[in-house]
């Protein structure tokens, strides 16, 4: 056999031998343990959710996902670990609306959602609830507005803090209302919640796990949740949105990689994670936090960060708050 003749039957060979190969290396993902980093502490909700999603999935792949909770900086810090990880497919990070929202209100960072971090699959919404000291009085959404422009600048809401997403509840409320109130700060949902119930503050608006035990004791009155239709957990509690149309805040959590992570290892994540959050078990075991499970496609997870990130930046701009 002529040797240049040769050369291309071994090439040729050579190549149809590396296919099954390479198809038997992305059909072998994922072939070691998974780092899960989220920017909450342990015990909080994406904790939860992360730690019931890594159940799930071990039990698929016998492979674990180690929950990894890295609080700092509102959920950044945790962005930035993940932007230093491999783009393998085994570092994943719970992108929240916390985490959205604090990049565009923290200034001193180089963390770029939209360009560091491929999409997954969004996991689900939760709902904040608009609650009011009972002495105020307000029974209605429609009661607050027109207490409000009465009594204006005087009602006074509390936050999770300048700049968190209950801060940006409010901003929206009153953007779209005309109404005025004076924002109070804390450090978290918790004390804003119990200062309600003190009146040190008239109203908070609060994440639904987080204020649901004081509204079951009677301590505040639940007026409406922030998202368009009404919460499983307080099914008798309307919308804002039946007193003012096209009102709308939620938390959400999504899954996300490094941007360079593998198309294919990218595709099968999303597929597992979809099938694992449309499985009723999963759904039962997440409503406690009041959470209403999503899953959907890495396309539809792409335009629904693109649709937050618009909404987000105007509500920053408009509370004009800009921490360095």
């Amino acid at each position: 056999m002529h040797i240049p003749r040769l050369i291309s039957l071994i090439t040729l060979t050579t190549s149809f031998a590396t296919i099954p190969i390479a198809q038997a290396a992305q059909s072998g993902y994922p072939d070691k343990p998974i780092r899960l980093v989220l920017g909450s502490a342990a015990g909080s909700g994406p904790d939860i959710i992360s730690r019931v999603m890594a159940d799930r999935l071990y039990g698929v792949w016998g492979q674990r996902i180690v929950v990894d909770p890295r609080p700092g900086v509102a959920g950044i810090l945790s962005a930035d670990i993940v932007t230093r990880s491999a783009a393998d497919g085994y570092t994943w990070m719970m992108l929240t609306s916390q985490l959205l929202v604090a990049t565009n209100v923290y200034s001193n960072h180089k963390v770029n959602l939209a360009k560091d971090f491929a999409s997954i699959s969004l996991i689900g919404t939760v709902p904040f609830v608009l609650v009011i000291n009972p002495q105020v009085p307000a029974k209605s959404i429609s009661e607050l507005i027109e207490v409000a422009k009465k009594s204006s600048p005087n009602l006074r809401y509390g936050s999770a803090g300048t700049g968190a997403s209950e801060h940006l509840c409010g901003i929206l409320f009153t953007r779209m209302t005309g109404t005025n109130m004076l924002h109070v700060p804390y450090k978290g949902v918790g004390q804003a919640i119990a200062d309600t119930v003190s009146r040190e503050v008239h109203l908070t608006y609060g994440v639904l796990p987080a204020a649901l035990p004081m509204v079951q004791a009677g301590r505040v009155r639940a007026l409406g949740v922030t998202t368009r239709k009404r919460a499983a957990l307080l099914p008798d509690v309307p919308a804002i949105a039946e007193a003012v149309p096209g009102y709308e805040m939620f938390g959400w959590y999504s899954l996300v990689a490094p941007a360079g992570t593998p198309q294919d290892v990218l595709t099968k994540i999303n597929a597992e994670v979809v099938k694992a959050v449309k499985e009723p078990a999963f759904g039962e075991q997440l409503k406690g936090l009041g959470i209403e499970t999503v899953g959907n496609s890495r396309v539809e997870l792409d335009a629904f960060r693109a649709d937050q990130t618009k909404r987000t930046i105007e509500l920053v701009k408009a509370s004009g708050v800009d921490l360095k």
